[in-house]
């Protein structure tokens, strides 16, 4: 194939709009135009898709595992490129690999890991170190001997992260973080988000005010919505700069819950699609680790011998079906859950999650039922079912 091509036979979704008898013309690795089908330049290569949808690739921006591999337990470059790989057939394009709270030496194993990563692994977007500065009362799934109150050293660490990194993202509690430090690591380019933490709804708008952007899995490991204090839950739906990732598997949140939220939330900031999802992603595996505790997959979950939620056993395509035929969104909606929303929660819009002139060419060929038919990552085919 040609470094141009145009994709033709399927309804194109853009990111705003729906187009028909149309084709997604792509060159070097970027979308160039959507045309009419007969205004295709000749000389450009045509591939015919079949019928379907095409729409711009899943972002997610909270993957601790895929392909039996979780990153904790192996922070390295080809981790990395598994659980990418992993994740691809499933529609998605460009993920963060999410570290779990950890000790330093492999919070440094991962930053250098990722750092090498950037230019080895396509759908590789950055870094998404989810702890160690948490709250002990909300620490859900994470290691409680191993939660602790960010330090001088673990700024400049973070900082110095962000550096060789197209994205970082940091998932913080206001207990295990002052203010000032959050301020100081939004102005360094990193994305604060809040959460695993028990903390009000004045402190927390507070850490909007300080910088912090994103709020971490909604509903889940916070402080919930009461009728005098709104909580952090509360404060991710009325805080209009506020992102908020959501896990859309019908365990984490009720869909009840979720239209409530929806309907409710502030903007400009939005509700996005997050899988959090394990080593499981890929595998018919029942069970793995996870700092040295074992972690059960059983009926759609993956728990903690207590019983305790632990990640979810979730895809992309999967979270877009249940908010789309369970919450009942409409599809356009559901699918910028999965790739506009996040891309703005990371500040990566302006080439992720839509199809417009000099875009990434990061597409997903789904049929009329949503099944994952094909997956291209800069224009290179990466998934045929």
């Amino acid at each position: 194939m040609s470094d141009r091509f145009a994709l033709t036979g399927a309804r194109i979704f853009d990111g705003a709009d729906w187009h028909d008898d149309t084709a997604l013309v792509v060159k070097d690795g970027v979308v160039e135009a959507i045309l009419p089908a007969g205004a295709v330049p000749s000389g450009v290569s045509h591939v015919e898709t079949g019928g379907g949808l095409l729409v711009p690739g899943f972002v997610d921006i909270q993957v601790n595992g895929g392909g039996g591999i979780m990153l904790n337990d192996h922070p390295d470059v080809a981790s990395i490129e598994t659980i990418c790989r992993a994740h691809a057939p499933f529609g998605t394009t460009a993920l963060l690999p999410t570290l779990i709270t950890d000790t330093p030496a492999i919070t440094a194993a991962v930053d250098a890991g990722a750092e090498a990563a950037r230019k080895k692994v396509p759908a590789f977007l950055g870094l998404h170190l989810e702890g160690p500065h948490l709250s002990v009362a909300r620490k859900g799934a994470h290691d409680p001997a191993l939660i602790r109150p960010m330090t001088d050293a673990d700024q400049a660490a973070l900082v110095a992260a962000r550096q060789g990194l197209p994205v970082l993202l940091t998932t913080v509690a206001p207990e295990s973080v002052q203010p000032a430090r959050v301020t100081a690591l939004a102005a360094a380019g990193i994305v604060v988000s809040l959460g695993h933490s028990d903390t009000g709804y004045a402190t927390a708008t507070a850490f909007a005010e300080a910088g912090a952007t994103v709020v971490t899995h909604l509903f889940n490991a916070m402080s919930q919505i009461g009728n005098r204090e709104p909580g952090l839950a509360g404060a991710a739906i009325d805080t209009g700069s506020f992102y908020a990732g959501i896990i859309a598997d019908g365990i984490h949140v009720h869909p009840g819950t979720m239209t409530l939220a929806l309907n409710a939330k502030k903007g400009p900031g939005r509700i996005l699609l997050v899988t959090d999802a394990m080593a499981t992603i890929g595998t018919d595996m029942t069970s793995f680790t996870l700092n040295g505790r074992t972690i059960y997959r059983k009926d759609g979950s993956l728990r903690l011998a207590d019983g305790t939620l632990a990640g979810a056993d979730l895809d992309m395509i999967s979270a877009v079906r249940f908010v789309h035929r369970v919450v009942g969104l409409d599809l356009d909606e559901a699918l910028r859950m999965a790739s506009l929303y996040p891309a703005e929660a990371i500040g990566q819009a302006h080439r992720l999650g839509r199809f417009a002139n000099g875009t990434a060419a990061d597409i997903v060929g789904l049929s009329e039922d949503l099944d994952v038919k094909n997956v291209w990552i800069g224009g290179e085919k990466v998934f045929a079912a």
